[in-house]
């Protein structure tokens, strides 16, 4: 059983963050594991508020981890902290965890900022470099890439630009856009389309999440970087479509659609 772990905050209302990335795990017959960073007050509405878990304590429950069951793949979601970035750096670097899939988590939705600067300029420098697979939303590309971001070549242009910055692949995430919900990924030189219809579904809390995650278990599963991705991006279509209506802003994903009746 391939083992990953996710080291991301915690959401409370259990549709984003690592009770996502959980569910997201079991879904795909892993052996799922959490590091916890940040503890949320959030739920369909908004985030309300947020706790940061020292960085020492951050420390050992990566020691703990890769003392006892050292993950075939990691997901790293919200590090809110520079000292944390920095404590999860030095450990995957140390560990040289050969699958590492980084959701670049900067606003929640409501657009409260979850990365501080400085936490992000030491990302930039220490962590996304330790990345085989990158995955930003388009106001986080546009952020990385420095670039306005409005149409597909945009796309294309910003994620060859952070591909070739951080040495690793990138996911450009194309829900953002008005017109289609197509993603691309710049692999080895190459650009990869995937095509994301729109659906009437405004339930969509987490989903940036859920396919990081869904993309570090195919990883692991042996998957090369494109079907690994394709694969990932089929499993939240189907989540969304599923059509769970749950809270009173934009729900949660049904992580467990394929194992209903």
């Amino acid at each position: 059983m391939d083992k990953i772990l996710t080291v991301a905050g915690s959401d409370c209302s259990g549709g984003a963050g690592v009770q996502a990335d959980l569910k997201t795990i079991l879904a795909h017959g892993a052996y799922g594991m959490s590091v916890v960073t940040s503890l949320t007050a959030q739920n369909t509405m908004g985030v309300t508020g947020i706790f940061d878990v020292p960085p020492e304590f951050v420390a050992a429950q990566l020691d703990a981890v890769y003392a006892d069951i050292p993950p075939d793949a990691v997901k790293i979601g919200m590090l809110s902290q520079k000292d944390v970035v920095c404590v999860v750096a030095k450990k995957l670097s140390k560990e040289k965890t050969r699958h590492v899939v980084i959701d670049p988590v900067m606003l929640s939705t409501g657009g409260r900022e979850l990365l501080s600067a400085e936490a992000l300029g030491l990302a930039r420098e220490a962590l996304y470099p330790l990345a085989e697979l990158l995955t930003p939303n388009i106001p986080e590309a546009e952020i990385l890439a420095q670039m306005q971001i409005k149409d597909a070549d945009d796309m294309q242009q910003a994620a060859e630009t952070l591909a070739r910055e951080y040495g690793c692949a990138v996911l450009v995430k194309g829900g953002h856009r008005m017109d289609t919900a197509d993603d691309v990924l710049f692999f080895k030189g190459k650009f990869y389309w995937y095509e994301g219809k729109r659906f009437a579904n405004p339930n969509t809390h987490g989903t940036g999440c859920t396919l990081s995650s869904a993309a570090a278990c195919q990883l692991a599963a042996g998957y090369a970087m494109p079907e690994a991705v394709g694969f990932a991006k089929d499993y939240l279509t189907g989540a969304i479509l599923d059509g769970m209506d749950i809270g009173r802003g934009s729900g949660p994903l049904n992580h467990a659609y394929r194992f209903s009746s």
